[in-house]
């Protein structure tokens, strides 16, 4: 009989005769008793009551018959079902008709939604405005030692998406852990490491997704799907309520199964859905700044005297701070162990940051960006209600890009000097990210966002014990962590008012980070391949 044990701790370089030894002390029977442990799922233990780092695991294993009767009522121990609990097949087409249903947008929500009508035999084509991720990183390179920024395949916009340079953190609260397990594993499948299927916080690294992300690409096409680069959706076709064609690059094609999976910066796409009538709305979001910290403070605060244990890895934290009277809330968001500050834009004349860290996280920095809520009251009056948020980023962003000079250099400020109000003298001659320019953030950021700064960022710093904050350097601005726009949508996936449209991921404003998206992305070609199966 196959079982799950949960709560089994073991040391950090445990191997199969360690875990099993383990299972068997927790279940209390003999190790000879249990076979094909495995484990499912792994969490760090490094608090300092402990006399060492240890992984709380849950495993499985089968069991011999004779040691269940005793162990069948302990708390943590459950039986699994026969066959494992197998999630249900989708349902596949028994053929494919024209025409065939469109993914725009390759990054988590469009690759997933496009690998889940190809297995289904739906033969999607799947568009993307940027380049292939080997073509798109040499541009990226350029662009953050030179400047030159192309606005169509950039550090935002082509093929994996803006997550593409980001850490790859697959952090999910979602509760669909069978959809989880499916997206891991295909992840794994394509060179993800295998820790992705057992780590609480899971990681690949923009290293790793340059080659993880390709190998997806070439499971969708070898399930019958097409790839198009270079390929920007300018319009949409509606005619009584619903979707006739998509115009790319000038061509009209028809199309009556789209799926919108364009990402939070996909701004012309919002301007021209709003013409065509489709339904969007404004969206609170958050702004802020990117916060860097050396990456060994970090460790210390994290991990006590065990820091400096090869076996430990880059430390994280996450950090919030409630609403206060005349203070907003405030949060770290998308932390990057031992990573690197990003510039990114993909319009002209516009800036804002980002995180990165590849999949050893060894580089000497720690980055997060620290938010603060706006919403539809913060934003400018603009013709377009639904595009306020929108015309509200561009403002800070042209900001920030004024404030360097007219370049794409990042604007930088030492914690203690934003504090005091102040523009710093000097940078560190270590920032992770280069150029950067001193610049008082004040003149950057909307003043609800810096008074909350100014009040929370210290006291939230204080949480990681021994932190310094003469050593934190302040980069700015952030605008780009979720969606200023939804587009509106029905239960079962379309947009209100349209049928045969499906907005998924993060653009939609329905997922925030790489595992949302995917799922969600997942879910419109679910609703997809139903409205084909019912010939809708």
């Amino acid at each position: 009989m196959r079982i799950q044990v949960q709560q089994v701790s073991v040391p950090l370089g445990y191997d199969t005769a360690a875990l099993q030894q383990r299972v068997s002390d927790r279940v209390a029977c003999l190790p000879s008793q249990i076979s094909n442990v495995t484990v499912v799922r792994r969490s760090l233990d490094a608090r300092p009551r402990n006399p060492a780092p240890v992984y709380v695991v849950t495993a499985e294993a089968d069991l011999a018959l004779d040691a269940l009767p005793q162990n069948a009522r302990q708390p943590g121990i459950e039986c699994l079902p026969e066959g494992g609990g197998v999630p249900e097949e989708r349902q596949v087409l028994p053929h494919a008709g024209e025409p065939r249903p469109i993914v725009v947008g390759a990054g988590p929500a469009g690759l997933l939604a496009a690998h889940t009508l190809a297995l289904a035999g739906a033969r999607p084509i799947l568009i993307e405005r940027g380049e292939d991720a080997c073509s798109r990183a040499p541009k990226v390179a350029r662009f953050w030692r030179d400047g030159a920024l192309d606005p169509e395949s950039n550090v935002l916009y082509g093929e994996g998406g803006a997550g593409l340079f980001s850490d790859g953190k697959l952090t999910a609260r979602s509760k669909e852990r069978g959809r989880i397990r499916e997206f891991m594993r295909l992840l794994h499948g394509c060179g993800a490491d295998e820790s992705v299927l057992i780590d609480a916080e899971p990681h690949v690294g923009s290293d790793r997704l340059l080659t993880v992300v390709p190998r997806l690409r070439e499971r969708i096409v070898e399930a019958g799907g097409e790839v198009r680069f270079l390929s920007r959706l300018e319009t949409v076709i509606i005619r009584d309520g619903r979707l006739q064609a998509v115009v790319v690059n000038g061509q009209e094609l028809a199309c009556e199964h789209c799926i919108l999976a364009v990402g939070h910066s996909a701004r012309d796409v919002y301007e021209a859905l709003a013409a065509a009538g489709v339904a969007l709305s404004a969206k609170p979001f958050a702004v802020g700044v990117r916060l860097e910290l050396p990456q060994a403070a970090i460790d210390r605060a994290q991990y006590g005297r065990f820091a400096g244990n090869p076996l430990l890895g880059a430390a994280s934290f996450r950090l919030t701070r409630r609403a206060e009277p005349g203070v907003r809330a405030c949060y770290s968001f998308c932390m990057c162990p031992g990573g690197t500050v990003i510039a990114c834009a993909s319009e002209p004349g516009l800036f804002t940051t980002n995180g990165m860290s590849y999949s050893k996280r060894s580089l000497p920095k720690g980055n997060a960006a620290f938010l603060v809520p706006v919403d539809l009251a913060d934003y400018p009056a603009h013709p377009v209600s639904a595009l306020a948020g929108v015309a509200f980023q561009r403002v800070l962003e042209c900001k920030a890009f004024a404030a360097a000079g007219g370049r794409y250099a990042v604007p930088a400020v030492r914690l203690v000097d934003f504090l005091a109000r102040r523009c710093s003298a000097e940078l560190p001659a270590d920032c992770s990210c280069s150029p950067v320019v001193p610049v008082e953030f004040r003149d950057l950021l909307p003043e609800p966002v810096t008074h909350t700064l100014e009040r929370v960022l210290a006291p939230m710093l204080k949480e990681l014990n021994g932190v310094r904050l003469d050593n934190a350097v302040l980069y700015a601005p952030e605008t780009r962590s979720s969606s200023p726009v939804w587009m509106v949508r029905e239960p079962d996936g379309a947009s209100a008012g349209t049928r045969g449209l499906y907005p998924a991921g993060e653009g939609a404003g329905y997922a925030g980070g790489i595992v949302s998206s995917a799922l969600d992305g997942m879910r419109a070609a679910e609703h997809v391949l139903a409205a084909l199966a019912a010939g809708s």
